[in-house]
C-alpha cells in the first residue's frame, strides 16, 4: 500500500476511506503495472498547480481580482486580472481564466469580480511578501 493515500483498496471490498467507512464513491483507486496503487486525491486535498496558476493565485490573495467582459449573448468574452494597486497583470486569458474555475479557486458574488476562494488559497503556496 502506498503512504499517504487516503484511500484503500481490498480485495472484493467496496473502496473505503482512510476512516474504515464505505464511501460512495466513482473509483478513484487502480492497480499499477508493478502492483502498486495509483491514488486520486479527493477534492479538498493538496494538488499541483503550474507556476502561472500560482502567480496568478498569489495576486489575488493579496486582495486582486479577475474582471470579465461578456459579449450580447452573454459568454465571457474577455478576462483580465487586477492587482490591488489596479495594476493589470497580462498572463491571464480565457484558457487560464477557465482552469482556475475548474479547480474552484475563483469565484464570484452577487454579479461582482472574481475572487480568491478558500479553496484558491489552499491551492497557493504561501510566498514572502517582498515590500
Amino acid at each position: 500500500m502506498e503512504s499517504g493515500c487516503p484511500l484503500t483498496l481490498s480485495p472484493g471490498k467496496a473502496l473505503t476511506s482512510w476512516r474504515g467507512r464505505a464511501e460512495n464513491l466513482k473509483p478513484r483507486a487502480a492497480k499499477l503495472r508493478g502492483g502498486g496503487i495509483f491514488c486520486f486525491l479527493p477534492e479538498n486535498s493538496h494538488m499541483d498547480i503550474s507556476r502561472t496558476e500560482q502567480r496568478i493565485l498569489h495576486l489575488l490573495a493579496q486582495g486582486g481580482r479577475i474582471e470579465i467582459e461578456k459579449n450580447d449573448k452573454k459568454r465571457i468574452a474577455s478576462v483580465k486580472c487586477l492587482t490591488r494597486d489596479g495594476w493589470h497583470y497580462p498572463d491571464v486569458d480565457l484558457d487560464m481564466f477557465r482552469k482556475l474555475k475548474r479547480k474552484k479557486a475563483v469565484s464570484s458574488s452577487g454579479g461582482g469580480p472574481y475572487r480568491i476562494t478558500r479553496r484558491g488559497l489552499a491551492l497557493v503556496r504561501s510566498e514572502l511578501d517582498n515590500r
